[in-house]
């Protein structure tokens, strides 16, 4: 996303964004990267204070299901890495990205193509390391997968096309 960094006050220090502005910011970008839009990927809810988030998934069936017609695993990885990847933008307040070093899943049970709640966060923010929780839940609230990750800080840059 390119226009998710903080805006800069005129001794160009970061200015400190609420959890509602954190939330407008993505429900009015236009550049939401494709592998979220597959997923189906929509912000919920941000809580800085606890280096969390909600996000809802859809999982559409024309996409993402395997030949049992159930949401295929290496999907519901992504759903947490995605999840787990926003709470690190968010618990640095939208001035850096934590790209995923590496990542453990748990799958306790199929989940169906539809709507899937996710939860994201920030067990604890170092300098060089963010260690991270998440967690997927079917439409009726139990629980599809678990994942614990471990990502790497790196100061967002805008890129330029």
């Amino acid at each position: 996303m390119t226009d998710v960094a903080a805006p800069q006050t005129k001794a160009d220090e970061p200015q400190a964004l609420t959890d509602e502005a954190i939330l407008a910011r993505f429900h009015r970008t236009k550049n939401q990267p494709t592998g979220s839009q597959t997923l189906g990927f929509h912000l919920v809810a941000v809580c800085q204070a606890e280096k969390s988030v909600e996000v809802e998934f859809e999982a559409k069936a024309e996409l993402l299901l395997n030949p049992m017609r159930q949401v295929q695993g290496g999907y519901l990885c992504a759903m947490l890495d995605e999840c787990m990847s926003v709470a690190c933008m968010v618990a640095s307040g939208m001035t850096h990205v934590a790209p995923t070093a590496e990542m453990k899943t748990t799958f306790f049970r199929p989940a169906l193509p539809g709507k899937l709640k996710g939860i994201g966060r920030v067990a604890k923010w170092g300098r060089t390391i963010a260690f991270t929780e998440g967690e997927l839940y079917d439409a009726e609230g139990r629980l599809v997968a678990k994942a614990t990750g471990t990502a790497v800080p790196t100061p967002f840059v805008q890129y330029k096309k």
